[in-house]
C-alpha cells in the first residue's frame, strides 16, 4: 500500500464531523500554571504523508505547548552527539509509573529507565548541556532545519511557569546529581529542560518535524541523513514502547503507532514509511494523555486499516 492510495483528507473530516459534538472528558493540566489558561475545546489534526501533501482540520495552525513531546527531538540531538555510549546513563525500558516519578531511581541506582520518563530527560538534558555551548540554540537551530520554519521558538513565559512549580523536577536532578548521572550545574541543566519543554509549535510543525522518523532520517526531497537508519529504529521502538508515559501498551493496543505526547495536550505519532500526524487537545486523562486525541488517532489507524502492526 502507498500512501496516495489513502483518501487521508476524507478520513480526516470523518474523524473531525465524529467527535464534533462529543463531550469533552479530562481535565487540562494545571500543575503548570500556564497550560491551565488553554481553552479546553481547542481540537486539530495535521497529517503529512510521504509524499509530501497535508491533511488537516481545527486547530491544527495554533502553537501549543509540546511539552514532553520535546524530549523525542533531544534524545534525537543526544544520540547524534555522543552514540550507544548514551545508554550507559539512561535505560530503554517502559516504567510503568508516572512520568515524575522519584521512586525509581533509588532501585535503580541513579539510571532512569528511558529517555522520555522526567528523569531520563533530564539526563538528556545533561549530556546536550554537556556537548553544545549554547545548547538552546542548538535545539532550536535543528528544529528549524527539520521544518523549514525559522520562527519556531521557545514560550518564555511558560518556561517561567514551569520554573517556578518544577519542585519535583528540582528534587529529581539533585537526586541524579547524587549518583553522579549529573555532570553540570544543575540550574543550568534545568533551565535547559524547562525551555525544551516549553517550545512553542503547531500540529502542522509537529508532523514536518516528525517525517523523518518516517523517513529514514530525512526531510522529504532532502538527501541529507540527519539521523541514521538504525537511531531511526530505536527511537521509533522506545516511542512505541515508552512514548505515553504509563499507558504506552494502552497506546499500542488502540491506536498501533510510535508516538509521544505531552501534557500540553499534543500527541504526535509516525507510520513509518506512510506519513506523521499530530493532534492537540488539551484536556488529559488520568495518565496525562489527551483524551480526545488518542480517540483521534484511534479513528484514524482503524478508518485507514492499518497501523504497524
Amino acid at each position: 500500500m502507498t500512501s496516495n492510495k489513502v483518501e487521508y483528507q476524507k478520513i480526516l473530516s470523518q474523524i473531525q464531523n465524529e467527535f464534533s459534538d462529543t463531550p469533552l472528558s479530562g481535565k487540562v493540566a494545571s500543575y503548570i500554571p500556564e497550560l491551565a489558561k488553554v481553552p479546553s475545546n481547542k481540537f486539530g489534526m495535521h497529517l503529512y504523508d510521504l509524499d509530501g501533501e497535508s491533511h488537516c482540520f481545527g486547530d491544527s495552525n495554533e502553537r501549543f505547548s509540546i511539552q514532553s513531546i520535546s524530549k523525542v527531538f533531544t534524545l534525537s540531538l543526544a544520540m547524534k552527539m555522543v552514540g550507544d555510549k548514551l545508554w550507559n546513563r539512561v535505560g530503554v525500558e517502559p516504567s510503568g509509573d508516572p512520568f515524575n516519578s522519584l521512586s525509581q531511581l533509588e532501585n535503580d541506582s541513579g539510571i532512569p529507565r528511558n529517555p522520555f520518563i522526567n528523569a531520563g530527560a533530564l539526563v538528556i538534558a545533561d549530556v546536550l548541556v554537556s556537548a553544545f555551548s549554547n545548547p538552546k540554540a542548538a535545539l532550536l537551530a535543528f528544529l528549524h532545519e527539520i521544518t523549514d520554519d525559522s520562527s519556531i521558538d521557545f514560550d518564555e513565559t511558560v518556561a517561567a511557569s514551569e520554573q517556578a512549580e518544577g519542585y519535583r523536577n528540582y528534587a529529581m536532578v539533585n537526586y541524579l546529581k547524587s549518583f553522579g548521572n549529573i555532570e553540570n550545574d544543575v540550574e543550568e541543566v534545568l533551565d535547559f529542560y524547562f525551555h525544551q519543554c516549553a517550545l512553542s509549535m503547531s500540529c502542522k510543525e509537529l508532523s514536518q518535524a516528525f517525517i523523518i522518523f518516517a523517513n529514514h532520517g530525512k526531510i522529504l526531497g532532502s538527501d541529507r541523513e540527519f539521523l541514521t537508519g538504525q537511531q531511526v529504529k530505536r527511537i521509533n521502538a522506545l516511542m512505541q514502547t515508552c512514548g505515553f508515559y504509563d499507558e504506552a501498551g494502552e497506546f499500542s493496543f488502540e491506536v498501533g503507532l510510535p508516538g509521544k505526547s505531552g501534557v500540553g495536550g499534543g500527541i504526535v505519532a509516525i507510520n513509518p514509511y506512510y506519513y506523521a500526524v499530530s493532534v492537540w487537545s488539551p484536556p488529559l486523562n488520568p495518565k496525562g494523555n489527551s483524551a480526545l486525541g488518542m480517540a483521534a488517532l484511534e479513528r484514524l489507524t482503524t478508518l485507514t486499516g492499518f497501523s504497524i502492526f
